[in-house]
């Protein structure tokens, strides 16, 4: 008796072994090579849980045949081993125990194998090896014998037996097994083996009975049949679908500028009644094709469930519309918390930019009022905020918005930037200068500036170029950073208040006295309109050249845009109060010689006894020496 009992347990001692080899082998076959190192972990723990256990059995199985080999008066010796005995029982439900969490943990990085039914289906996993045989080897081998049984014309769910051996629960058909269920792949299942027998028979059964009812020949007559009628109602449904969209697109060729006139924004036609029906027609060409292959495809996953063999097309097939709406849907529904944090912070910027925009209007209004900061520094202020308070928004907004954690959305993200730091190096420098100049006030729009070589009335500021409309009407855009690395001239500054200063220069022979001259000026410039009075024009002497003095008339004028009319009007002052006081303009070079010569000045301001004086000769006679 006791060498059958050790018999026993040496069996069952290799059999756990090669259990332990069976999980190994089955869990180092994951999928992840990266997650090999926890695995491995976890299997060695297996392995020393699964050998304490074995060794507790031995200790079990000895005390309980010195138990029996005890005599009745060695009853303090049977007690203390009864008392081991229980503790072994204890230390063999811990074990119990822990062999389950590291399952669990197992199951989280395996996949078992699985037993493949008649049409494709799977009807349950193989994790564990058994014997010689792999967790993969297992499963095709029960699925070949699986699918042997409906061969046999007296089988019945009802005759397949579960048979308990040594160390395992057996499926029989007859005297062949179809499967031999362990301890462990009821570990496996979080069930006890004899459970899970009855659960795997069950499952065998209904599969049979099932595949012998979809494959029975009137079974296969019904669905032909059914499939007939499916075609012939598809037939009809794309006959008729095509004939409605035949009469529409007659019917919206009919309508032609009768209820289909066009479309027009005010005086412009967007299209015209022939165009909108073509582009109608071509909506319905597109939506008559998309109903008809709607419609085809809704028929053929019909057709394909009707037979067993065709039954998984049929799911794929409504799989390929079905399973993105699905994810579309279900993605919907769990980015709604985020959608509304994000609608939530649109809001509160909102009527932060409104409440800064109010600001913003006071100020420029001159309604409120603060030093050192000028009205017409408002709106550019409130641009720059706007845009920081937006680049702010869109930080805030960002790790809400779906696939921002993603590597392709950062790289794109950054490839974006990328491409704007170095596409936009010219118009950031325009855009800095822009802020500089609103800054230094340097003018205002209608001032009238010399930028450069170019002299004008300011129309624009904008961020990136000052627009100039000159005097000749002609517009002329500056680049910002140009105008900041110009001189510019503002003639429009202090005239209002102090007045501008225009001057003009004309150049005097030495004959005519300098005091006569500068009250020509004066009077010249006085007579001139838009230019004042006070401060007096005054007249200063800008050089003596070798035949000439030049002489520089100086005016003060507020309207500075109006230099050009005041130029000329002054120039013609100079001209007439000269003329009429007899002082000639001449050429700097011009000899003024009178013998013969009639005087330049225009004839009205001539006296009117005035003649052209004559050419005098003088002559000398020489005397004869003798």
């Amino acid at each position: 008796m006791k060498q059958l009992n050790r018999l026993t347990i040496c069996i069952a001692l290799l059999f756990c072994v090669q259990v332990i080899s069976a999980q190994s082998d089955s869990i180092i076959n994951a999928e992840n090579p990266s997650d090999s190192l926890i695995i491995q972990n976890n299997t060695n723990k297996l392995r020393l849980l699964e050998a304490q256990r074995i060794s507790d059995s031995l200790k079990k199985v000895e005390l309980q045949n010195q138990i029996d080999a005890l005599k009745s008066t060695d009853e303090n010796k049977r007690v203390a081993l009864q008392e081991e005995l229980k503790q072994l029982n204890l230390q063999e439900a811990r074990l119990l125990e822990q062999r389950k969490l590291q399952i669990e943990a197992l199951k989280k990085n395996t996949k078992g194998h699985p037993v493949m039914g008649f049409f494709g289906d799977t009807l349950f996993l193989i994790h564990n090896k058994l014997g010689s045989f792999s967790p993969k080897e297992r499963a095709d081998a029960i699925g070949r014998r699986i699918k042997n049984l409906p061969q046999n014309l007296g089988f019945n769910k009802d005759s397949l037996k579960i048979v308990e051996a040594e160390t395992t629960f057996d499926i029989l058909y007859e005297e062949l097994i179809i499967l031999s269920v362990s301890d462990s792949d009821g570990l496996w299942n979080d069930k006890t083996p004899f459970e899970l027998a009855k659960d795997y028979k069950s499952t065998i059964g209904e599969a049979v009975e099932r595949y012998r009812a979809e494959t029975n020949i009137f079974t296969i007559l019904k669905g032909i049949g059914l499939a007939i009628l499916v075609i012939v109602i598809i037939g009809f449904l794309i006959k008729y679908i095509i004939r409605f969209f035949r009469w529409s697109a007659i019917r919206i060729q009919q309508q032609e500028n009768k209820k289909i006139k066009g479309i027009q924004f005010k005086n412009y036609t967007l299209f015209d009644a022939k165009s909108q029906v073509n582009a109608l027609l071509i909506v319905n060409k597109i939506l008559k094709w998309f109903t008809v292959l709607l419609a085809i495809y809704i028929a053929l996953p019909v057709l394909f469930g009707l037979f067993p063999w065709t039954e998984n097309f049929a799911d794929t097939l409504f799989g390929y519309i079905l399973n993105p709406v699905k994810k579309i849907l279900l993605a919907l529904w769990n980015y709604l918390p985020d959608l509304f944090t994000i609608l939530v912070i649109i809001f509160v910027f909102r009527y932060v930019l409104k409440a800064i925009r109010f600001l913003k209007n006071e100020i420029a209004k001159g309604k409120l009022q603060i030093n050192g900061f000028y009205p017409d520094w408002a709106n550019p202020t409130y641009q720059i905020v706007r845009v920081l308070i937006i680049a702010f928004m869109i930080v805030v907004i960002f790790p809400y918005l779906p696939g921002s954690d993603s590597p392709i959305f950062q790289g794109i993200s950054v490839f974006l930037g990328f491409l704007f730091t170095f596409g936009s190096a010219g118009s950031l420098s325009n855009l800095i200068a822009g802020l500089v100049l609103t800054y230094m006030r340097l003018f205002r729009i209608g001032d009238r500036v010399k930028i450069g070589e170019v002299t004008g009335d300011v129309i624009e500021k904008s961020s990136l170029v000052t627009r100039v409309r000159t005097i000749k009407n002609e517009i002329i855009s500056i680049p910002n950073s140009t105008v900041m690395n110009s001189h510019t001239i503002n003639y429009s500054s202090d005239a209002p208040e102090k007045g501008l200063i225009i001057h003009t220069t004309v150049t005097i022979g030495y004959d005519v006295p300098w005091k006569d001259m500068y009250q020509a000026l004066i009077d010249a410039a006085l007579r001139t309109e838009l230019v004042l009075k006070e401060p007096q024009p005054f007249v200063l002497q800008t050089s003596l050249e070798d035949f000439y003095v030049a002489y520089q008339i100086n005016a003060y004028i507020r309207e500075a845009n109006k230099q050009a009319v005041i130029y000329s009007n002054l120039h013609q002052n100079i001209q007439d109060v000269c003329n009429e006081r007899g002082i000639e303009i001449l050429s700097p070079h011009y000899r003024a010689a009178r013998d013969g010569n009639t005087s330049t000045i225009p004839s009205e301001y001539l006296p009117e006894d005035y003649e052209a004086p004559g050419f005098n000769v003088h002559t000398t006679q020489k005397k004869d020496k003798k």
